[in-house]
């Protein structure tokens, strides 16, 4: 399958992404809906919270009261911690459950709110940022959501930057615009690079084509993603060169030494990452918008 992981600051139009991929026919997994059942009455997670921060941050009908615990920890970040070591655990379990339930050439997309603060972009084939100006986001959340312009200021700025999550994307989705100009650029997303990324990987299938295909990319943060997954993939079973350069035909070339023999997870460490084998002990990316070789010495066993 194509993992994918969505994300986007508040007020940028996540969800909006999120329904439009699934209409299309992605399978979505919402880390904030898990984050709910995580802690609905009656939870291990509630339960932990209680404990934690005490009976206060239940409310009357048994459920955690959110906005209670919201205001504990927005402007403490020991409690922020320590609600987060109780709630992404169970949320990862969560997640995994259900990309694991997931058929097997499914384009899954994983919607992580926090996915740039948590650095976790290594551990997906693609990641897509929705993005609009802060003063869009700060209208939006004025309009649509009744916050006062100074908590939706605040809520923004607490959050990564527009710099970190254009650096973390692969796709960066602009929706300072009207939803049809989103669907729009959804559309040409699913059908230009998704889709064909999927059936690379289904097919076992490199990709082929001039690096950089997707569109406007930024050479050095596009490398440094590359790079970032690779290493993730390889862990303690190699060392990844620090170079990426181009291999002479439009493909960025990685080259890794192999310090485990055995490395049995490897294959299905870089599938999950959107490579396939190569056919020459290597491994090839799928993904059309960065084709990319991964060179190896040593055996993979």
């Amino acid at each position: 399958m194509l993992s994918v992981g969505l994300t986007g600051g508040i007020g940028s139009g996540k969800s909006t992404v999120a329904s439009r991929l699934v209409a299309l026919g992605a399978v979505l997994v919402d880390a904030d809906r898990i984050a709910r059942e995580v802690v609905a009455a009656g939870s291990e997670g509630l339960a932990r919270i209680v404990e934690a921060f005490g009976p206060e941050v239940v409310g009357a009908d048994g459920e955690l009261d959110r906005p209670r615990m919201a205001a504990v920890v927005f402007a403490d970040p020991a409690a922020r911690d320590r609600l987060n070591a109780i709630v992404h655990p169970l949320v990862r379990a969560g997640s995994a459950a259900q990309v694991a339930a997931a058929p097997a050439d499914a384009i899954v997309v994983q919607d992580v709110p926090l996915l740039v603060e948590g650095g976790m972009g290594a551990g997906f084939a693609l990641v897509v940022v929705v993005h609009a100006d802060e003063e869009v986001r700060v209208e939006r959340l004025v309009g649509s959501r009744g916050m006062a312009e100074d908590d939706a200021r605040a809520r923004i700025r607490a959050q990564a930057s527009d710099a970190q999550r254009r650096a973390a994307a692969d796709v960066l989705l602009d929706n300072s615009g009207s939803a049809a100009d989103l669907h729009a650029r959804v559309d040409a997303l699913w059908t230009g690079r998704l889709v064909p990324f999927r059936d690379n990987l289904v097919a076992g299938r490199p990709a082929v084509g001039a690096a950089g295909a997707a569109g406007d990319e930024d050479d050095a943060a596009a490398a440094a993603r590359l790079l970032a997954r690779v290493r993730a993939a390889v862990g303690d079973s190699g060392d990844v060169g620090p170079a990426v350069s181009p291999a002479g035909d439009g493909v960025v070339e990685l080259r890794v030494r192999l310090t485990d023999p055995a490395a049995p997870a490897l294959a299905e460490a870089f599938a999950r990452r959107g490579f396939v084998p190569d056919g020459d002990g290597g491994w090839a990316s799928a993904d059309p918008g960065l084709p990319a070789r991964v060179r190896t010495s040593g055996r993979a066993g």
